[in-house]
């Protein structure tokens, strides 16, 4: 692809932008090695995601684990394809059974679903791999058996979510993840032989283990022994789709994102918005370009939180929500000198661990997995190193809402992969983990590359924004006074936050000759390449 990016480095940072023919990019230096080992073997660039996404259930446990979910978004070649491997909640889900309950649970068997991270390994591994499904493994299960020493920011992370779970009602948690009752420390060698073990009988299986033999029954017991409704049936029940993703154009390029369930629609519905204003004609970092960034977010997410569900309960399809006369009539909702807390539109009918990986041979791709909360659910099932995802805490309780709680059903989801295509083929391969930063921090980055050409590096390193509930939007430290002032005189309410607050990107972007890398300065990461 032509590079059309500017190569100054206006923000403090901790990278540089990595170029090289064969890349991988990840939240953590280990598991980006992991990834370039597979490449190097021979392998292609889903096997390079395999052995990286592996890899990090062990050395950043405090994000993505065994028990998590996964979505992914590949170029293989030819094509752009999408899966979605998240899991259904348990058949005995019922309205009635969390009718007495006021929010649902974050914490504890009632916000487990089934977990699909496991298939997603299995399923990309036999369509697209070239190395056997063991040898991806063999990073993960390395450092599980001898230990790693801990990155910074993870044991910044670990020792903070110490707290957050009520742990005696967890034991199992506290003995799997902690040394001598203490977060291990940066630098501190941390083993878990029982993930060892896990990762090895998956590994054997094809995953057969996780979902039907011997891991199934532990977790099944442990629910039955522990209060939870997760049976058998359900995990044999579990099936990945996969998908065509949902597309915007913008700037001559095309952002696809996965469908409902998740909420790449937001990205996509904001973009929408976006066009019918020049933000172009401002500086990046304005108050005039972030305002109006600001008040398309508002929008998208209030359309996002009314509509998206699991597909089979969504009151009508996408694409309506992505129609352009339905983002031009949003779009002149935008007050350009105010600041508004925007309702959901009617349309018409007609958190988390990111990595990239891309090989020579053209292939990329975009996969994340996550928890969701920290460790998950505080669920550990004994002796195996699983900790369980509470992704089912995304559920609503509003009766009749298409998010309902309900049986054998896929709640909202926060993660989301993202690329990009023009009419040539690929373009970039990206991903922003962190809750509902996620769709915002996809907007933020097509903003910069494709409108301000910053190149990845640059775009990652900027000052972001995040959208909260009415008119409050947390800001990082580094955004200009002029930016901040501007904003409040619109009628924003600002607040800084701590960077961990803006989640974590990784990008690679195609060159004519190659590929340009990020990895986030927030984050322990690394983007490596040869």
């Amino acid at each position: 692809m032509k590079n059309n990016l500017k190569w100054d480095f206006p923000y403090p940072s901790q990278r540089m932008p990595v170029m090289a023919n064969n890349i991988v990019s990840t939240s953590q230096p280990l598991a980006s090695q992991a990834g370039i080992h597979m490449l190097k073997k021979g392998g292609n660039a889903v096997d390079a995601a395999l052995a990286a996404a592996i890899t990090l259930t062990v050395v950043e446990p405090t994000m993505n684990g065994i028990g998590s979910d996964a979505f992914a978004i590949l170029w293989e070649g030819n094509n752009i394809v999408g899966l979605n491997a998240s899991g259904r909640s348990p058949a005995a889900w019922t309205p009635e059974y969390f009718s007495r309950k006021r929010t649902m649970p974050l914490i504890g068997w009632d916000s487990v679903t089934v977990p699909g991270a496991v298939s997603a390994w299995v399923e990309l591994s036999k369509r697209y791999g070239q190395l056997s499904f063991q040898e991806v493994f063999e990073p993960a299960i390395h450092y599980a058996k001898n230990g790693f020493l801990v990155s910074p920011i993870t044991a910044q992370v670990w020792n903070l979510q110490k707290n957050m779970y009520k742990l005696k009602k967890f034991p199992e948690f506290y003995k799997t993840f902690f040394i001598n009752n203490e977060a291990p420390r940066a630098g501190q060698l941390f083993k878990c032989p029982d993930h060892a073990k896990t990762l090895e009988l998956i590994a054997k299986t094809e995953g057969e283990a996780f979902y039907s033999g011997e891991l199934a029954k532990k977790i099944v017991n442990h629910a039955k022994e522990t209060g939870g409704l997760m049976t058998l049936e359900d995990l044999e029940s579990h099936k990945i789709t996969w998908e065509e993703p949902i597309t915007m154009d913008y700037k001559g390029v095309q952002l696809h994102e996965i469908p409902p369930n998740g909420q790449g629609l937001a990205a996509l519905i904001m973009l929408g918005i976006l066009k019918q204003h020049d933000i172009g004609s401002f500086e990046p970092d304005s108050p005039e370009s972030l305002h109006v960034q600001i008040e398309a977010m508002k929008l998208a997410f209030a359309d996002a939180y009314r509509y998206i569900s699991d597909p089979s309960t969504m009151e009508f399809k996408p694409s309506l929500l992505l129609k352009s006369e339905y983002l031009i009539e949003r779009a002149r909702l935008i007050d350009p000198n105010k600041a508004q807390n925007p309702k959901y539109g009617e349309p018409k009918h007609s958190d988390t661990i990111y990595l990239t990986t891309a090989d020579e041979q053209g292939m990329m791709v975009s996969y994340i997995q996550s928890n969701y909360w920290g460790f998950g659910s505080g669920v550990v099932v004994p002796g195996t190193g699983i900790s369980l995802q509470n992704r089912g805490s995304a559920f609503s309780l509003v009766e009749g809402h298409p998010n309902q709680v309900g049986p054998n059903k896929r709640p909202f989801h926060t993660i989301i992969p993202a690329f990009v295509t023009n009419k040539d083929g690929p373009v970039m391969s990206f991903g922003v983990m962190g809750g509902d930063m996620q769709p915002q921090g996809h907007a933020q980055m097509m903003i910069r590359i494709f409108v301000y050409g910053q190149n990845p590096q640059a775009a990652c390193d900027a000052p972001r924004w995040k959208v909260m509930q009415g008119l409050r939007v947390k800001t990082e430290k580094g955004m200009n006074k002029e930016a901040i002032d501007g904003l409040v005189q619109r009628g924003h309410q600002i607040a800084s936050a701590h960077y961990f607050d803006f989640g974590g990107a990784q990008l690679i972007y195609k060159l004519e000759d190659g590929y340009v890398a990020a990895s986030e300065p927030r984050k322990d990461g690394q983007a490596v390449g040869y």
